[in-house]
């Protein structure tokens, strides 16, 4: 028999003597039923609370305080005869109306602002509901992709691929962007990230080639008609464009290539269809852009041919982001283009974020309206655009970086651009930790530069313009 210290109580009698197996075992079974009804009383309290919290902020509590405090202002004061006051001078009486005239506005206002504040946050609700309704949600994101790099100093960043798709599905001829029937499919002419940090102290803002040379892995097909994949797979291609990516697979395929390059957790997918694009600009009576050049391009005509500061919209909106073949430009490539987008996009947020569109609520209404139209994605709606919009225009200038990944800058035999990988990794590794950003003017390892040519020659900076003209028989 072992010391009574070392005894389970459970096991002995209140004399503590030991007492027999059966009488252990239903003390057991009662000691754990004990535990069960007690963990189950506090889950039914934290419940009681949870619903006392629902319906004291629930939208008919908040209606009914606002009634009753609504009816406590207009409420007839009493009666003389009903209560009946001891005789005043004149000029008290005088004093105690004002008294009470200060009591009644202040109720008054009291009860207004707290009309406001519900009408406020249920209009804000209700009208964020509404508009988030009205994007197109696909499947894109994998937030737990082995690409990923860095993953704990990236928990609370934000990272939104945008992507811009030339899908001509109900583009009219007379738009100059082509129609369904001569370019079929959907291509992604434009692909950025924006990267915004835990801190919220930066912005940057990375665009790719669509011509950049990649790894393409397995994707799953896209069917651009429908916004969705299907069970189709396409299989790897080692040597491919970028653009291919999103042709072939879609918002999931470009989502996967990028992560593969940049190690960021893409957390917000964007795609934006160019045909509806200038719906979103004249929702907000056009943007304000500074340009030193004509836009007169080979493909789509006369752009713009003033110079300077210039607001457009509609049409010319559409392809001054689109010109890609333009006359005044030295190398007519995807970077001179990729240059004027980045410009417009930051012309186009703070003009969305200005006091003339967020106060006026018929051109914030139409512009949401817009976007919505014209936009897919995944992780995104009202809630999600305001905050990379605020958050670029929240910063100065100078904290708002707009680069391009780091290319050799001479397309290669198979006319794509090349990675500056060395240059790559660098830029990369200091967006996921948040560190300062590496000289984009930096020299090219000579290891990594590219062979001279008889018509191009390699540039110093990993941002460099190919000086080759690439035409195509359309601009997309």
């Amino acid at each position: 028999m072992p010391p009574r210290a070392a005894l389970d109580p459970l096991t002995m009698t209140d004399e503590m003597e030991a007492i027999d197996e059966a009488t252990q075992y239903r003390r057991k079974i009662d000691h754990t039923l004990a535990r069960f009804s007690a963990a189950h009383d506090e889950m039914e309290a934290e419940e009681a609370k949870r619903r006392e919290r629902r319906e004291r902020l629930s939208p008919t509590s908040l209606i009914e305080s606002t009634r009753t405090a609504l009816h406590r202002v207009v409420a007839t004061t009493p009666s003389p005869e009903e209560a009946p006051e001891p005789e005043q001078t004149r000029l008290q009486e005088k004093k105690q109306l004002k008294t009470d005239r200060a009591a009644r506005f202040g109720r008054i206002a009291a009860a207004v602002v707290a009309g406001l504040v519900f009408l406020g946050i249920g209009g804000a609700w209700g009208a964020q509901t509404y508009f988030d309704a009205k994007f197109t949600q696909v499947s894109a994101l994998d937030e737990n992709s082995s690409d990923i790099q860095d993953a704990d100093a990236q928990a609370n960043d934000e990272n939104f691929l945008m992507v811009g798709s030339d899908t001509r599905d109900g583009a009219s001829a007379e738009e100059g962007v082509g129609t369904a029937d001569s370019n079929p499919g959907a291509r992604s002419d434009t692909v950025m990230v924006a990267h915004i940090p835990a801190d919220r102290k930066r912005v940057v803002v990375t665009s790719f080639p669509r011509d950049l040379e990649i790894d393409r892995p397995d994707c799953q097909r896209w069917d651009p008609a429908q916004n969705k994949t299907t069970d189709q797979v396409s299989p790897r291609q080692k040597i491919a464009k970028l653009n291919t990516a999103y042709a072939v697979g879609g918002p999931a395929c470009v989502t996967k290539v990028i992560q593969q390059i940049t190690g960021l957790r893409i957390n917000h997918f964007v795609g934006i269809d160019f045909n509806g694009f200038k719906e979103m600009v004249d929702a907000v009576h056009g943007v304000t852009i500074h340009t030193d050049i004509p836009i007169d391009d080979e493909i789509l005509g006369k752009v713009l041919m003033q110079t300077g500061d210039v607001t457009i919209s509609g049409d010319q909106a559409l392809n001054f982001v689109r010109a890609r073949h333009v006359k005044a430009d030295v190398a007519k490539s995807d970077y001179d283009r990729i240059k004027r987008q980045q410009e417009f996009i930051g012309a186009l947020l703070k003009k969305v974020m200005s006091s003339d569109v967020v106060l006026d609520p018929g051109k914030l209404s139409d512009f949401i309206t817009a976007f919505a139209k014209a936009t897919f994605g995944d992780n995104l709606g009202v809630k999600q655009m305001m905050t990379l919009a605020q958050s670029m225009k929240g910063l100065d200038p100078s904290k708002i970086t707009f680069l391009t990944v780091p290319t050799v800058g001479i397309a290669n035999s198979r006319g794509n651009e090349v990675l500056v990988l060395s240059k790559t990794k660098a830029l990369f590794e200091a967006l996921r930790n948040n560190t300062p950003l590496p000289d984009p003017n930096a020299p090219i390892p000579r290891s990594e530069q590219a062979p001279p040519t008889s018509t191009s020659k390699p540039k110093s900076s990993g941002t460099s313009k190919s000086t080759t003209t690439r035409k195509s028989t359309s601009n997309g």
